[in-house]
């Protein structure tokens, strides 16, 4: 079994990691969720609604280079930043181990 360290950065500037595993295929989005933190996810990780939208606090290199589709939904925020990725288009993999993440909570609904 093959786990990676997610950590949270919550309202409060607290961390909140958990262990995440990388062989069930999940994306990034879909751990938050079951992990019951407050991610909407209303296109269920098609890319259609920003709504899983996330800051990358730390970790941005080693993710994989953002889609022109995830780009240009992420480009209908008001509040992009730099480091803004989708959740649902980042499948968990070792070479996210200790990411730092803060959900931004917004997009179409």
């Amino acid at each position: 079994m093959s786990d990676i360290r997610i950590n949270i950065q919550n309202p409060d500037n607290s961390i909140t990691w958990l262990d995440a595993p990388t062989e069930m295929g999940l994306s990034l989005m879909e751990f938050l969720k079951a992990s019951e933190f407050d991610i909407m996810a209303t296109c269920g990780g098609m890319a259609l609604c920003a709504t899983c939208h996330v800051e990358v606090i730390n970790g941005i290199n080693n993710l994989p280079e953002i889609t022109d589709d995830e780009y240009a939904m992420l480009d209908t925020l008001p509040n992009i930043t730099p480091t803004s990725r989708l959740s649902c288009q980042l499948k968990l993999n070792s070479n996210m181990n200790n990411l730092t993440v803060k959900i931004m909570g917004d997009g179409l609904s």
